[in-house]
């Protein structure tokens, strides 16, 4: 009884700190959103947002996730992570489906849980007091934003960590993050120009890549490489094969998730004759990512060192 009233006492304790950081504002995309008080009932969409919130050790604030079992598997970690919390919804939630929950937050991004017009945005959430934060990456589906960079995953776990009272752990996560990052960095074994590097998400007839404003784009760029699709003006795109052939790969990228395994994405490159010619078919050069590493969450960084590692220890 005595330990339950200690653990409960310490939760008030840190209860009572988060209330006298609030009111915080923080900017979401192109809004600027203000919380009285942290919120106290929060669903994350998708495994990598998902993440995030379990990083700062938000896990029993949580009524829920949405958008993983429709189209990702959770690995060991994940599943353990989120044991205790039901998935409210396999792929997109519905407004019905977040009032029901009686939510009042909702982490999510551009097609990451929300489309532009579509029926779960900001504005149709704001009637029912469900206040949305927006991920930094999706920010270039409605206006303009930077060229994706790591600082786009640390500006969103800072801004939860202010919205959740939790901003000392926040900015300890993220000093931590910068300084593996940068040791890894340093440790590139690149000269001369970067490593030519497609990322293969999916698609056969035309291949669903990363753009200038997807994160891959700044991993690759961390790991020494350069993405040859980084003049695609958009976030995720499809791109023609023609151009791929001609940019001729060094390395592919190939991102794991879904019904196609990454050895049959591999597969399929490697046995058709219209690629044969490519340097990363020539040389069998693929890296594999994880869905949860290649989209912006705490995974980037070992993200990172994977293809690091695929880049330049061969």
């Amino acid at each position: 009884m005595k330990k339950q009233t200690l653990g409960l006492g310490l939760a008030l304790c840190v209860a009572a700190a988060a209330a006298q950081a609030h009111p915080v504002t923080v900017k979401s995309c192109d809004r600027e959103v203000t919380f009285d008080a942290p919120p106290s009932a929060p669903v994350s969409h998708d495994v990598n947002l998902t993440e995030m919130m379990l990083v700062l050790g938000l896990a029993d604030r949580m009524v829920g996730y949405t958008g993983i079992s429709g189209w990702k598997t959770l690995d060991k970690q994940m599943r353990e992570g989120v044991a205790e919390l039901p998935e409210l919804a396999a792929k997109y939630p519905t407004k019905e489906v977040l009032i029901g929950a009686d939510a009042d937050f909702f982490f999510a991004g551009w097609n990451y849980g929300m489309r532009v017009g579509g029926e779960v945005t900001p504005e149709t959430l704001e009637p029912f007091d469900i206040k949305v934060y927006e991920l930094t990456e999706s920010c270039i589906h409605i206006g303009e934003k930077p060229k994706v960079s790591m600082d786009d995953m640390y500006n969103d776990l800072l801004n939860l960590g202010a919205i959740f009272g939790v901003s000392d752990h926040a900015e300890n996560l993220v000093a931590g993050y910068r300084k593996e990052l940068s040791d890894i960095v340093a440790n590139v074994a690149a000269d001369g120009e970067p490593l030519r590097v497609f990322v293969y998400d999916s698609g056969e007839d035309t291949p669903f890549t990363a753009g200038r404003y997807a994160m891959p784009t700044a991993l690759i760029e961390a790991a020494g490489g350069r993405n040859i699709m980084d003049d695609v003006e958009k976030s995720w795109a499809k791109v023609g094969w023609e151009g791929v052939v001609e940019r001729n790969p060094e390395v592919v990228v190939i991102v794991n998730y879904g019904d196609v395994t990454a050895e049959e994405k591999r597969a399929f490159m490697m046995n058709n004759p219209a690629f044969a010619e490519l340097d990363a078919v020539k040389n069998d050069r693929f890296v594999v990512l994880e869905y949860v590493e290649a989209t912006p969450g705490p995974r980037n960084i070992s993200a990172v060192r994977k293809l690091a590692n695929g880049f330049w220890k061969q």
